[in-house]
């Protein structure tokens, strides 16, 4: 007994655009964790790409936290983006802009709240138990502005 796998006509295309697709999507949300980074970096005391290349540990808390929470906007920016490949890349760009802004801001409103003294927390040499109030922040409402785009 002989099997012949059959593939549709438009298979080799359909690969092709899809292929396409992930670039682009990859493209965009690498564009998006930069915007977010330069965001969250801009916004907070310090330069953290030094702090974390000296290694201080709340900065890497703080900034890992803030990578995370801008990565579940992305990904819910484009996991909700319209179909048509150009309208998705224009909604989930818009989306993950307007995500990262709303983040940033509604983590450094938390932060006043909380009186938490970030430039002296992140510079710290020493683990300070604060920075894992500033990573939950983040990652809290990283999920919350996410599931605010769905």
């Amino acid at each position: 007994m002989t099997t012949t796998l059959a593939l549709s006509d438009t298979f080799g295309s359909d690969l092709v655009r899809g292929i396409g697709a992930i670039l682009l999507y990859g493209v965009v949300g690498l564009l998006m964790m930069f915007a977010g980074f330069w965001a969250i970096d801009w916004t907070t005391p310090g330069k953290l790409s030094q702090l974390v290349t000296r290694g201080l540990p709340n900065a890497v808390i703080v900034t890992a936290s803030g990578l995370l929470s801008m990565a579940f906007i992305i990904v819910v920016a484009i996991a909700n983006s319209a179909s048509d490949l150009t309208e998705g890349l224009i909604t989930s760009l818009v989306y993950g802009v307007l995500g990262i802004i709303v983040q940033v801001l509604a983590v450094r409103l938390l932060e006043w709240a909380t009186r938490i003294d970030i430039r002296s927390t992140i510079e710290s040499e020493k683990f300070a138990p604060a920075s894992v109030v500033v990573a939950s922040a983040h990652l809290a409402l990283g999920l919350i502005v996410a599931v605010a785009i769905s």
